[in-house]
């Protein structure tokens, strides 16, 4: 059975301060932490099965160039008798049963795929990092940095920074360290927010986080 859930967040101030206000952000998910759990895998191998290119391709000993002939006739030379030299068995042959390209593909639903993504939300509440805003009044990466220490978020954790949308200077700054990603509220990535640490969101996101995947 799905119902609502309701989280409550406090909002911080890029001076480090919290702000007087609260806010809420209310996703439907199924009652059993099992099921909410298993949406969650389902979601995320698929999205994994479908990042596969599947283009591993090996020759076989009838595609590989060469090998006609025959080395050596069939008897008496005393040696293992040989039809050709792109036999599996001898080097520079074909390979037996290596790769061919392939489809991986799955799919999921998309009702499915939502709840996937706000059960790993409500998973991930307590590493969600609530902020007025972003806007700095210089973009560069040693702001950046600074706050992210303000919100005693350690550099080398994975941090997703999810906004209502990509700032170029703000994806500029960021660009330099390796572990910060930025995405916007309207087109969440199930495996960035799986794999990051921290989750960084504007207050302006939530209601486009409700809005766009309780339907």
């Amino acid at each position: 059975m799905i119902s609502e859930k309701t989280l409550t967040f406090p909002i911080k101030l890029l001076t480090g301060n919290e702000s007087k206000d609260k806010i809420t952000l209310t996703l439907k998910v199924k009652d059993a932490n099992e099921t909410n759990n298993y949406v969650i895998h389902r979601a995320y191998l698929t999205q994994r099965l479908n990042e596969r290119q599947g283009t591993a391709s090996t020759l076989t000993r009838a595609e590989v160039r060469g090998g006609g002939r025959k080395p050596w006739r069939q008897k008496g030379m005393g040696r293992a008798r040989a039809g050709s030299n792109r036999s599996p068995l001898w080097k520079g042959g074909g390979v037996s049963f290596g790769p061919k390209p392939k489809l991986y593909s799955n799919k999921i639903n998309r009702k499915e795929w939502k709840l996937g993504l706000r059960s790993l939300l409500i998973s991930k509440q307590n590493n969600i990092i609530i902020v007025d805003n972003l806007n700095i009044t210089e973009y560069k990466t040693k702001n950046i940095i600074k706050i992210l220490k303000i919100f005693n978020i350690n550099l080398s954790e994975k941090t997703l920074f999810i906004l209502p949308k990509i700032e170029k200077n703000l994806l500029r700054s960021t660009n330099n360290i390796k572990t910060i990603k930025l995405t916007i509220a309207s087109n969440l990535n199930l495996k960035q927010i799986l794999l990051a640490k921290n989750l960084l969101v504007t207050k302006d996101s939530l209601k486009i986080i409700e809005d766009t995947y309780n339907g």
